[in-house]
């Protein structure tokens, strides 16, 4: 057997692009079957409109079109009002992962990552080899423009198969994508169908007009004129900032004093509070951020674990409310009784969250069959992984007997009843890429359980 030297293998390493990682591992997007990759692609056309016209403070109105072009090719039309996108702008937000406005964003948008509706190009570019056409208009007094894009997946950048200016008289404002790609279409609790019927719940602001591949148009109506409260950008919290994250701040920050960094770069953090973290670091409030050394910033990491620091603020979080909660089930759900709250804010890794439940009980629901559950993280639906998600397990872990339901120990009741569960943060903590399930902290699952308490109460 001849031996290999580390110059030979080292011949053979390359750095490979998010791209071309995402290529190979779809399904850790979502885009595992062809059915789940429908939706897949809906849920982040549909994401990425809703954010839009909320950030322009524009009520939205949603057309979705699914056209079956074959047994196993779709083609996916999303069309909205919203403020459109500059024309410099769009092959980078539709034909590059992991750009985007939101990752650095400390508010509660339904996209994080800016993977989502990039990877949807990606898969259809991959399972048809045709290109995605956008098209995008900013104002009533200018044309549109239209752009083919695929994606270099060697170098992760956009590739302009063409751009023309073209007229979009119906539209003043906004944005329209066709991309072609494989999928399969099956009614039932994971499907489109589904997906936008739950999304119409927690937006009672949104019109959605739906148009399925057997061609039949469904509309679900908004049942509020008001916009969700606009939400505000915060900094990090203290207590929610790692010791390696720390350092990074420090190095960077173009504060000069160590109080000055503090009150800068951190919420909830006054001169006063600034004082007592660097006396409880035994560091002078005047010491320059840039002369702090390793040993220094971890001295400054316990620091603000022992300070009493309030906790940020709440108005960059967009809780939908009890009551519009309330009227988008009633809407959707054939009931005998509704309820419905939304718990105090609270805190998980210094970050604010607030957790909302509903439930509509008898009426047409079936009583021999478990609950319907249904789960939501910043007002977008939760289909898959229920069993991983910790809106399930806090589900399960509570005594629905006491509140009239039938209940094995420690599994999902059975009872003609609908749970909904939303969270809302600035940064919601999802298991995996693909955004289908909540991590079990602690505090998020207390928050849960309390809030189902409540509501099996009345």
């Amino acid at each position: 057997m001849t031996r290999k030297s580390a110059e030979e293998l080292a011949k053979k390493a390359r750095q490979i692009s998010i791209s071309e990682f995402f290529e190979k591992n779809r399904h850790l997007l979502g885009f595992d079957n062809p059915r789940k990759a429908l939706l897949i692609a809906v849920k982040e056309a549909v994401d990425n409109a809703l954010d839009a016209c909320e950030e322009a403070r524009i009520l939205p109105e949603i057309s979705i079109e699914l056209i079956q072009l074959n047994d196993t090719l779709f083609r996916m039309i999303v069309e909205d009002n919203g403020p459109g996108i500059i024309e410099s702008q769009i092959p980078k937000i539709f034909a590059k992962l992991l750009y985007g406005s939101k990752f650095h964003k400390l508010s509660s948008t339904r996209g994080q990552q800016g993977i989502g509706i990039s990877a949807t190009l990606l898969y259809g570019q991959l399972t048809t080899g045709r290109p995605a056409v956008i098209l995008s208009k900013i104002n009533k007094d200018k044309e549109a423009d239209k752009i083919k894009l695929k994606i270099n997946t060697q170098t992760n950048n956009p590739d302009i198969v063409s751009s023309e200016k073209v007229e979009w008289a119906e539209k003043n404002h906004g944005t329209r994508i066709e991309i072609d790609m494989e999928g399969a279409y099956l009614k039932g609790k994971q499907s489109v169908d589904e997906y936008l019927k739950e999304t119409a719940i927690v937006n009672p602001h949104l019109t959605l007009i739906y148009t399925n591949p057997n061609a039949e148009q469904i509309i679900f109506p908004r049942v509020t004129e008001e916009m969700p409260a606009e939400i505000k950008e915060i900094k990090p919290h203290p207590y929610g900032i790692e010791l390696g994250r720390l350092i990074k701040m420090l190095e960077v920050t173009a504060a000069k004093t160590m109080q000055q960094f503090l009150t800068t770069e951190f919420v909830r953090v006054g001169p006063g509070t600034a004082k007592e973290i660097c006396q409880n670091s035994a560091l002078l409030p005047k010491t320059k951020p840039k002369k702090i050394t390793r040993e220094m910033a971890e001295g400054l990491y316990q620091g603000i674990k022992k300070t009493k620091i309030i906790s940020p603020p709440t108005d960059c979080i967009s809780p939908i409310g009890a009551e519009e909660l309330e009227k988008g089930l009633r809407k959707e759900i054939n009931a005998e009784f509704y309820c419905s709250t939304t718990r105090p804010p609270s805190v998980y890794r210094g970050n604010p969250f607030i957790i909302e439940v509903a439930l509509a009980f008898g009426g047409e629901q079936e009583a021999d069959k478990t609950v319907r559950i249904m789960r939501f993280a910043n007002r977008v639906p939760l289909l898959y992984q229920q069993g991983a998600c910790a809106i399930t397990s806090s589900i399960m872990n509570t005594a629905w007997r006491n509140y009239g339901l039938q209940q094995s120990r420690t599994s999902i009741p059975v009872g003609p009843c609908t749970i909904v569960v939303h969270m809302t943060s600035v940064w919601v903590p999802f298991t995996s890429e693909s955004k289908e399930a909540l991590a079990n902290y602690n505090e998020i699952v207390k928050e849960i359980k309390l809030a189902l308490q409540e509501c099996g109460r009345k």
